[in-house]
C-alpha cells in the first residue's frame, strides 16, 4: 500500500511541534485547550502537532521542538504572547 504525503505545500521539516504541558489537578485543562486552538488556529498546516501533556505541580509550559517558550512559574500568562513566541520558531522553520 503506497502512502501520500498529504502536506506536499510543506516540505517536513519546516514543520514545528508544540507541546503544552499543563498541571491536571490545577485544571489547567481548558487554558491548554484554548491555547492548542489558538496556536492552531494561527498557523494551521505550519505546525505538525500541539501536544497536551499532563503534569502536575502547578506547571504550565510551552515548549516549540524542545524549547520551552513559555513556563508560567517565570512569566505572566498571556495567550497572544505564547502565540506570538511559537510564531517566532515558525518563521524561523520556514
Amino acid at each position: 500500500m503506497q502512502r501520500f504525503n498529504t502536506r506536499r505545500s510543506l516540505p517536513l521539516t519546516d514543520m514545528v511541534s508544540v507541546e503544552i504541558e499543563y498541571c491536571v489537578p490545577c485544571g489547567h485543562l481548558p487554558r491548554a485547550q484554548e491555547l492548542e486552538a489558538e496556536i492552531l488556529e494561527e498557523y494551521g498546516l505550519q505546525v505538525d502537532r500541539v501536544a497536551l501533556v499532563t503534569g502536575d505541580g502547578g506547571v504550565f509550559e510551552v515548549r516549540v521542538d524542545g524549547e520551552q517558550v513559555f513556563d508560567i512559574d517565570d512569566d505572566e500568562y498571556d495567550a497572544d504572547a505564547i502565540v506570538d513566541a511559537v510564531g517566532s520558531y515558525v518563521g524561523a522553520a520556514a
